[in-house]
């Protein structure tokens, strides 16, 4: 089974654009203050636990205890910031990403086959 690591601090950002060469990284970006990203952190945490994890890395970021971090996923990779927020990285770069409602286990998995 995969396991989601919490990520807070921004040089964590390098270290996951380097592996993300080698495998896929997902960033989750989650409001600890809203429902919405209440029930896409259990779609997301749902997928993660039924998927067998493969060579996929899966991170969380509580936006509100680490919102440079948040900023600079943004800038570094031009996905515009939002939560809550999916994020895939491939080869040091965001290939895909989705937010809110759209989060869901048949999303990320169509994700992580295709791209």
């Amino acid at each position: 089974m995969a396991g989601i690591e919490q990520i807070r601090e921004v040089e964590e950002l390098d270290t996951l654009l380097e592996r993300s060469h080698e495998r896929p990284v997902v960033i989750f970006k989650h409001s600890v203050t809203c429902g919405i990203s209440a029930g896409a952190r259990r779609r997301f945490e749902e997928f993660v636990e039924s998927s067998d994890g493969g060579e996929v890395e899966f991170h969380l970021l509580e936006v509100q205890h680490s919102r440079p971090l948040s900023q600079a996923i943004a800038e570094t990779t031009g996905v515009r910031h939002q939560s809550p927020q999916a994020i895939l990285l491939r080869d040091g770069e965001a290939v895909w990403d989705t937010s809110h409602g759209r989060i869901t286990g048949a999303a990320l998995g169509e994700a992580l086959g295709s791209s």
